[in-house]
This record gives C-alpha cells, structure tokens and sequence, in this order.
C-alpha cells in the first residue's frame, strides 16, 4: 500500500510540474525555449537604426502614366497599322516609386508593371519594350532615359516588371517634380539626357 501512494503521489506531483512547464511555455511565446528545445535559431540584436522625422515625411513625388504612353504596339516590317502584321501589343498598367535622400541628392527607384500580347504576326522569343522614365520641373528635364527592355514573348499574354533603380536628381527646394514613365519608340540613348 505505501508503493502505491508513493508512485500516485509521484505521478500527481510530475502531472502537475509537466502542466506548470507548459502553462510557462505558453506565456513565454516560444514553448521550446523553456527545456530548451525547439527553434534553433540565433537570436539578433534589434535594429538599432534611428528614423528620423525628415524621413517619414520626405518628398518622394508620384509617378504618371501619360495616356498615350501606356500601350505600344510592334508590326512585321511594312505592315503599320495593319492588325494581320501585329507582333505583339503591349500595355503598363501600373506605376510605382520609392525614394531615398542623401546629401541633397533624391535617389529613386521607379518600376513599371505591363503584359504583352502576342499579335497574329507573333513568333514568339524576346523583344524590346522602349521604356522612357523622365523627371522634369516645369520645363526643366532633370532626368531622362530611354530603356529597351527585354521580355519574353510567349504563346499566351505574359506579365512584365520593369525598373529603373537609378534615377537621381537634386533635392528640390519646392515640391515641383513630375516623373513621367511610359513606351518611348524614338532612338535609344545609351546616357542620361542633359
């Protein structure tokens, strides 16, 4: 009779330490922390990293999409306007920007989001989609660049993303910036407009 109270005492006090280290492992957030078990990873150092309020409230202008900008059409030789001689269409239909600022200089990452659609006259391979970004003040163009983008053309209609990460210019005294993106089909200039 004593062994039998000795081990259900036994098995009552484990039950009761076993549920004690679990309640613990659930307050703790990681329940393998505990016995040590669980997760192996490497716990870092939080980013030290001070935001300042000149960098929430930065200016990062918006990027235009000019309507006669956002489609592109690319015919067989000789066959302009023609829709048998279509190769592809292709079409942006979005816009973004991110912006940084350091030593007076505003740097941006402007990107482009399309699809393309194969036209009777496809072959399918790669082509080149003339992307234009521009940054102009007024009448001022601060920044232009003509990209030949190249993207696969399939059988069906694909997606593109397309961006410039390079895009810099002074900090402007006044909010006065336009950045402008879209298809370009003049001559490809391998350097930034001045």
């Amino acid at each position: 009779m004593v062994r039998r109270s000795m081990s259900g005492r036994f098995l009552v006090a484990f039950a009761l330490a076993s549920f004690t280290l679990t309640v613990a492992g659930c307050q703790s957030g990681d329940s393998g922390s505990i016995l040590g078990f669980g997760s192996k990873e490497k716990k870092t150092e939080p980013d030290n990293t001070k935001v300042l309020a000149s960098d929430l409230l930065g200016y990062c202008p918006k990027v235009t999409l000019k309507e006669e900008t956002g489609f592109f059409n690319k015919y067989a030789k000789g066959g302009e306007e023609d829709p048998a001689k279509l190769i592809y269409q292709a079409s942006i239909s979005d816009v973004t920007r991110s912006c940084k600022t350091a030593g007076g200089i505003l740097t941006m990452e402007i990107g482009v989001a399309g699809r393309i659609v194969p036209g009777p006259a496809s072959t399918g391979g790669t082509v080149n989609l003339p992307i234009r970004i521009a940054v102009t003040r007024g009448p001022e163009v601060l920044y232009s660049q003509l990209h030949e983008y190249q993207a696969a053309l399939g059988d069906a209609a694909t997606q593109f993303v397309f961006s410039d990460p390079n895009v810099s210019v002074p900090v402007p005294a006044e909010r006065s910036l336009q950045v402008l993106a879209g298809f370009d089909a003049g001559p490809v200039k391998k350097k930034t407009d001045e």
